[in-house]
């Protein structure tokens, strides 16, 4: 375990696709860690982007303030490239550099038609999904990492669902649009670690486990302060985590001096949570794609006592 100081102070950060979530949670994180966050997104106070929640960015940038953080919200489609662009050379003018990218953009759950094979999938459904998932991350490599790499050891995080150990065995057959946009970003950071490393930059995957975000508990019928009631009907549900827990965990890895050793490698929060002693809110340390593949996938019952052993 690797004990870091979760000083991020005078750092500049961008989470991209910041609005809810995971992007939300390490917005929060990093701010409250002392970097200035950029917060981009598509769903503003002046209207919301197709997957039509109410979350907003200028939420998670009043999120980041009362942590103690500084920040500023800039509405930007990243499937955009003008935009994404503007938003580089504001960015420029302001800092000269980008220390801390993460790239957490997405939007395509609801364009998902779980069971559907390839041929019977809505086909723009599926293009949307890869234009979310894949388009939109090389459109923002593009236009920031000229900011990354002159940070000189600039890190960025490509945030997916999965890790390859998982993905390999179990999310084939999901749909094969979701399967391939979440995955590759697993191939995208080896790409991205061999182009970032002569300036010292690092590229990492990264994936929460089973997160207890704002969709999720409304896909349960609960809150975060009542989520344990969802046990009763899906008793895997045990293993979930916070969006803090996740922010916490790339806090760290931002803040590791050493995380250069990581790049090109994917991650997750469980992985760093045991390599920074990193703790969710209620104290514990799930560990939960590894609860998944050992556990759930192997059809072994969620009992207390099996649950402890990964969180």
């Amino acid at each position: 375990m690797t004990l870091v100081s979760m000083d991020l102070t005078g750092k500049i950060a961008l989470v991209a696709g910041g609005t809810r979530g995971a992007s939300r949670a390490i917005a929060v994180e990093l701010g409250r860690a002392g970097a200035f966050v950029y917060v981009t997104g598509r769903s503003t106070a002046a209207g919301r982007s197709e997957v039509d929640r109410p979350e907003t960015i200028e939420e998670t940038v009043a999120l980041v303030e009362a942590a103690g953080g500084t920040g500023t919200a800039v509405r930007v489609d990243h499937l955009v490239p003008d935009e994404v662009r503007t938003l580089a050379a504001t960015i420029g003018a302001g800092h000269g550099r980008l220390d801390i990218l993460v790239d957490g953009v997405w939007g395509g759950d609801h364009h998902l038609q779980w069971g559907k094979p390839v041929w019977e999938h809505d086909l723009d459904a599926s293009l949307r999904m890869l234009h979310l998932g894949i388009d939109a991350h090389v459109i923002t490599a593009h236009a920031l990492f000229p900011l990354v790499v002159a940070a000189g050891d600039g890190l960025v995080v490509e945030l997916t669902d999965g890790i390859p150990e998982y993905d390999a065995v179990f999310r084939q057959g999901t749909s094969t649009a979701f399967y391939v946009a979440k995955t590759a970003a697993h191939q995208l950071v080896k790409a991205e670690a061999f182009e970032l490393a002569p300036s010292g930059g690092t590229a990492v995957a990264f994936s929460p486990g089973w997160l207890r975000s704002e969709a999720m508990l409304e896909i349960f019928g609960v809150r975060e302060d009542n989520w344990r009631d969802a046990i009763a009907e899906t008793p895997h549900f045990a293993i979930s985590e916070t969006p803090t827990f996740v922010g916490r965990t790339v806090a760290a890895l931002a803040a590791d001096p050493g995380r250069h050793e990581l790049t090109g490698q994917s991650l997750d929060s469980g992985l760093l949570a045991k390599r920074y002693g990193v703790d969710d809110v209620d104290g514990s340390r799930p560990d939960g794609w590894r609860y998944m593949i050992e556990v759930e996938r192997a059809g072994l019952p969620a009992d207390p006592e099996t649950v402890a052993k990964y969180r």
